[in-house]
């Protein structure tokens, strides 16, 4: 990946570029939206609590495979770990 990753907030709500989901997912970009469109590409918001207050964190899941990523407060993911899973 060439560049950083950053997640904006738009009306309250995570917005991820279909190009960088796609770049961790190994997907192009259409596909992304697609796949997101048929329920095939799903994802988990969660909001940080006490010491992790400000944070928030991103789950996705798409065939077997599980994508988080941890994000500061302005949205620059601090982490992110990909793993395989039961598919959903």
């Amino acid at each position: 990946m060439s560049h950083d990753i950053k997640i904006e907030i738009v009306d309250g709500q995570p917005v991820i570029d279909a190009v960088d989901l796609g770049s961790l997912l190994g997907l192009e970009p259409a596909a992304v939206q697609d796949g997101m469109r048929r329920g095939e590409i799903t994802s988990r918001y969660e909001t940080g609590q006490n010491e992790d207050a400000g944070r928030f964190r991103l789950t996705f899941f798409y065939a077997g495979t599980k994508l988080r990523l941890t994000c500061a407060k302005d949205g620059t993911v601090i982490s992110r770990s990909k793993a395989t899973v039961a598919p959903r």
